[in-house]
């Protein structure tokens, strides 16, 4: 949707990795949560995906989605066991050898004193990437190019972003309006098109849902332009409150 910008704004992709996610068995919340955290900063996510802990699915993803986007970021599979293969599989598609980042293996062994071989497994990152610090966590994150890699356990993932979240964050973040009405998206589906026609720089979405005491629908417009924005909802809310009423 170009409309909701007013003005270029960086974009996004999110990979998820690990078998517990394309199975269902782990909720993928990764996903969700960056999403959000990019829209504060002023980018824009046009895809989220999550596929299984291989090396080719994943290092053919990689290749097809980074240079489509201005960031693309990828979570899971930095671990120690069988299937954390993130690692092998970012050297894969970008075409080089993983090597020891000397200085990351010795403070993972300081750090890991009962296991320091296992756990300097971790600094065997792709050549060429720049270590990423996992505040509460062992194995690091990484950057190559415009790929972030962080940790697929959600606290680590959230501090390590945090860490980056400067290097993402533009000038124009997006921000939104958000209502809950009771009431059905048919009684104000008219309402919501004609936002869209009066306000271009606008997006609108409604998401419904089905309460013991009827329906309920959240409207939710998101603009890069604050005053789009205020503009929009200016109209929009009353306009929802004559149709409701």
């Amino acid at each position: 949707m170009p409309s909701l910008y007013s003005a270029p704004v960086a974009t996004a992709a999110i990979l998820t990795i690990g078998n517990e996610l394309t199975s269902g068995d782990v909720p993928n919340t990764n996903g969700s949560w960056i999403a959000k955290r990019l829209e504060l900063l002023g980018v824009r996510v046009r895809l989220i995906a999550a596929l299984p802990d291989d090396i080719a699915e994943i290092a053919a993803f990689i290749r097809a989605e980074a240079p489509r986007v201005d960031h693309l970021l990828v979570t899971g599979g930095l671990g120690g066991t069988p299937d954390d293969l993130t690692r092998e599989a970012l050297a894969a598609a970008f075409g080089v050898e993983q090597v020891e980042q000397v200085d990351v293996a010795e403070r993972l062994r300081a750090r890991f004193p009962r296991a320091p071989e296992y756990a300097a497994r971790w600094a065997l990152l792709p050549a060429g990437s720049r270590a990423l610090e996992n505040p509460l966590g062992g194995a690091p994150g990484f950057a190559i190019e415009n790929v972030y890699v962080f940790p697929g356990l959600p606290s680590e993932m959230e501090a390590m972003f945090e860490s980056i979240a400067d290097e993402l964050r533009t000038e124009r973040p997006i921000v939104s309006w958000r209502r809950t009405y009771r009431t059905t998206e048919s009684r104000i589906a008219s309402v919501l098109e004609e936002t869209c026609e009066r306000h271009p720089k606008v997006a609108v979405g409604s998401y419904p849902s089905f309460r013991e005491h009827g329906s309920e629908v959240e409207v939710v417009v998101k603009s890069s332009d604050p005053e789009a924005l205020e503009a929009a909802t200016a109209w929009l809310e009353p306009a929802l409150e004559r149709a409701i009423a």
